[in-house]
């Protein structure tokens, strides 16, 4: 393991002359001042410096060469309809590169290969992955939850409910055999998890540094519902003729819930990690999708059903991109520059009225305009999501052990509590029912805003995630399985993983905690004395916060960078917006609608409620009925 504190790369993107001043600049400022302790506006300008130095250094295609991607002339568009709509597959997003970002295609890296290698047997069992899960991961039985009380359980869902969209590993039919530390009280056996399948070896440097496939589209598109093939979307689509996703109906008739199978397993775009939180936010979507048809069937009378399902498609990936762009990220990430940095990734420094009133001031420019319709730019790598991507986003300590359920229509009344895993795969609708509950999906999302999600911290993933039975027939502890897949898809441990993105790594134990002394000799102790063996996750999991964040600046450094990625490489955001490829009504309908108007929209219930608060995600102003309610310690509203 390289412990250099300064790692030269081969940049791949050329900043300009004025953004290098503007880099340089701002690392002399940062030796005197960090970037979330100037005042927001310039700690925002101070992240866009950031960001161009990122782009430069942290961007490595998962290939050797772009002969993957595709060409024109090797992948043609064969039906013109994909040139203002999206292909389940992900293909066709680029034009000149097919089957970038398409399903089946790498996962990039954020660190050059080098530093990303298949890693020894030792390396892989140092120190133990289960014993680390069992240290830093198991939540203590009696009072052990510990909330964040800045965001709502909502917030929670919403991030899974993403990451369904974004990325997904092949699995081989291989198994690691995880060895259990001494006095280990795993009531199973054997603790065994499926091997990450790699790809082929392409090129020599594959043996060394495998690639892995994305087995879903890497784009915002949201293929969670719509489905990663097409295949799978002409079978959800029923070829409706008003371009609408089929919902079977409740007690009253009404359209309501997802399809199932014979068996009970929910028919969607991707259909993994159920639980209730995954059912209301795939619902709501699937009724927003239908309503956006609704419009397009009135506005255009004479569209096809494949018309209106391809606009209607695009505009409600387009709303959730700008969903967590301008509200999740916000209320996760509480700071002053935040909240400037994201509104200005979507509507430009020009702001939000001015850019509702004029539309873009600028053509190109995004910092003036925002990133949709400035313009596609992959920073001269193909664009695709990244392994380390995927390991900053390893959030199951958000879950709770239980979700109090209130009746919005009773005052806010306290109808129910159930544990979470009771509301997992194919039990995740139960409380819906009649018979398993009665919670209305108003009652439900309304429970959702007013309950807090777990902190992202150590010792706080629910017992229930670390002895999880899944529906393949495994048993498995999600905390050892996050520390083992970081370190078998080579993402480099804590320490080198600050060092590439060029911030100091901790030289003690102590200074790694921010001074909390009995964590830094609990991390001692597990680690034998050596920092440098330290995880990312679990040194993530340890770093003193920057005021407001949910998580750490480690893993927040890889988030600034692919979070505008992904729309500045997307052809449907950064390249067509437009009422060509929109239409007036489409464009309209993303721009004006954010959280809070889509669960209005469908659930009129909320309204008087949701009218307080600022932002969806946060927590909810509670009725009195909730607020006399104080019950578990996962309620913690009612505290």
């Amino acid at each position: 393991m390289d412990n250099k504190d300064n790692i030269v790369v081969n940049p791949s993107f050329k900043p300009s002359f004025f953004e290098n001043v503007g880099v340089k600049l701002f690392h002399l400022v940062n030796k005197l001042v960090p970037w979330h302790k100037l005042p927001g506006f310039i700690g925002a300008i101070n992240l866009g410096a950031l960001r161009i130095e990122l782009r430069a250094q942290n961007l490595h295609d998962g290939y050797s060469t772009a002969a993957p991607q595709g060409t024109a002339t090797s992948d043609p568009i064969e039906d013109q309809r994909y040139l203002h709509a999206r292909h389940s597959d992900g293909k066709f997003n680029s034009v000149e590169l097919p089957r970038m970002g398409c399903t089946g295609i790498r996962f990039g890296r954020n660190f050059p290969r080098t530093y990303t290698q298949r890693p020894t047997e030792e390396e892989l069992w140092t120190p133990n992955p289960r014993m680390i899960s069992e240290k830093f991961m198991k939540r203590k039985d009696d009072g052990g939850f510990i909330p964040a009380t800045t965001l709502n359980l909502l917030a929670a869902a919403w991030i899974q409910f993403q990451t369904h969209d974004w990325f997904n590993h092949e699995r081989a039919d291989t198994d690691f055999d995880i060895p259990l530390p001494p006095g280990d009280t795993w009531p199973h056996g054997n603790m065994l998890l499926r091997h990450s399948k790699p790809d082929d070896t392409l090129d020599p440097s594959d043996v060394a540094c495998p690639g892995y496939k994305n087995t879903n589209t890497s784009w915002w598109d949201a293929s969670q519902i719509y489905g990663s093939e097409e295949a799978v979307t002409e079978a959800l689509r029923n070829k409706h003729p008003d371009g609408k996703l089929e919902l079977s109906p409740d007690d009253n008739g009404k359209p309501a819930f997802l399809p199932r199978d014979i068996d009970g397993n929910v028919q969607t775009g991707f259909g993994d990690n159920w639980w209730i939180g995954i059912e209301l936010l795939h619902t709501l979507f699937v009724l927003e999708h239908n309503a956006i048809c609704d419009m397009f069937r009135k506005a255009y009378p004479d569209w096809s059903g494949d018309h209106i399902f391809d606009k209607a498609r695009l505009v409600n990936s387009a709303l959730m991109a700008k969903i967590h762009t301008v509200e999740w990220t916000p209320a996760i990430l509480a700071h002053p520059a935040l909240q400037v940095a994201m509104s200005a990734n979507w509507w430009g420094l020009a702001g939000e009225k001015l850019t509702k009133l004029l539309g873009r001031i600028s053509k190109t420019s995004e910092v003036i305009s925002g990133i949709p319709g400035s313009g596609v730019d992959h920073s001269g790598v193909p664009f695709s999501l990244t392994e380390e991507f995927v390991s900053v986003y390893r959030m199951h300590s958000l879950i709770p052990d239980n979700i109090a359920f209130f009746d919005i229509n009773e005052d806010g009344r306290h109808k129910l509590t159930i544990p979470v895993e009771q509301t997992l795969f194919a039990k995740a609708r139960e409380p819906l029912l009649k018979s398993g509950g009665g919670v209305s999906f108003a009652d439900a999302f309304y429970s959702f805003g007013v309950n807090y999600p777990g902190a992202i911290t150590n010792f706080n993933y629910p017992n229930f995630l670390r002895n999880l039975p899944t529906p393949d027939g495994q048993v498995k502890d999600m905390g050892t399985v996050d520390i083992l897949r970081d370190r078998e898809r080579g993402v480099p441990r804590y320490c080198q993983f600050r060092r590439l993105l060029r911030l100091p790594p901790p030289k003690t134990f102590e200074e790694l905690t921010g001074g909390n002394l009995p964590l830094a000799k609990e991390l001692s102790d597990a680690y034998n004395g050596n920092i440098e063996l330290v995880d990312t996750l679990v040194g993530s999991h340890s770093e003193p916060l920057p005021k407001g964040f949910g998580f750490s600046e480690t893993a927040f450094r890889v988030f600034i960078l692919m979070a505008s990625r992904r729309l500045k490489s997307d052809r449907f955001i950064a390249g067509q917006w437009n009422e060509e490829t929109y239409t007036k009504e489409g464009l309209k309908w993303v721009q004006y609608s954010g959280m809070k108007d889509v669960l209005i929209r469908h659930f009129p219930d909320l309204k008087p409620v949701l009218g307080k608060s600022k932002n969806a995600f946060a927590p909810w102003e509670m009725l009195r009925g909730s607020r006399s309610y104080s019950g578990v310690e996962t309620s913690a509203p009612g505290k």
